[in-house]
């Protein structure tokens, strides 16, 4: 019981911004539900809601792919389309550091997509869409332990924020 109270609390640090982005990208990539519905609050929200409606379509078999053995087959037919996918959601410029980006992705993807984190953020975050100044803040936010860490836990995530609105909080 321990890790999802860590997991929460880790989540409780992240920016309102990302906070909220977390949740909705959680709602759109694991459809758990209408993303227009709850969170579009304008038509530019509503435009973005769409866009990563498109750029999510290949989650699911995504979760497929992840290297079993780390082939370089696999390993590269895997990190293109992640990092593909991880560089549409560092260009929204709603996550700002390693560790929302690596909360997020485990719950999307699932615990054996950690060893390939990092390297999907450093290729997505050093990427020419990304603005330089933001490249760096990125970066620089991925710790060498993170970066060079020797192993990694295979216990899938236990908490998933979820939306609650004004009057569910009240």
């Amino acid at each position: 019981m321990m890790m999802p109270i860590a997991e929460m609390r880790e989540f409780a640090g992240f920016a309102p911004a990302e906070q909220r982005y977390i949740k909705r990208s959680l709602d759109i990539g694991l459809a758990r539900t209408d993303a227009f519905r709850r969170w579009g609050r304008s038509e530019a929200e509503n435009t973005a809601i769409r866009r990563q409606y498109v750029a999510y379509q290949d989650l699911k078999a995504l979760r497929g792919l992840i290297p079993m053995e780390g082939t370089a087959n696999e390993v590269e037919r895997f990190l293109g389309k992640l990092v593909r996918i991880a560089a549409f959601d560092l260009e929204q410029e709603r996550l700002a550091s390693f560790s929302a980006f690596r909360f997020l992705y485990e719950r999307l993807l699932g615990a054996r997509v950690r060893p390939y984190l990092p390297a999907a953020f450093c290729a997505a975050s050093a990427l020419p869409a990304i603005r330089p100044e933001r490249r760096k803040v990125l970066l620089q936010s991925l710790s060498e332990a993170a970066a060079t860490a020797p192993g990694w836990s295979e216990r899938e995530p236990g908490f998933y924020p979820e939306y609650v609105d004004d009057f569910e909080a009240a």
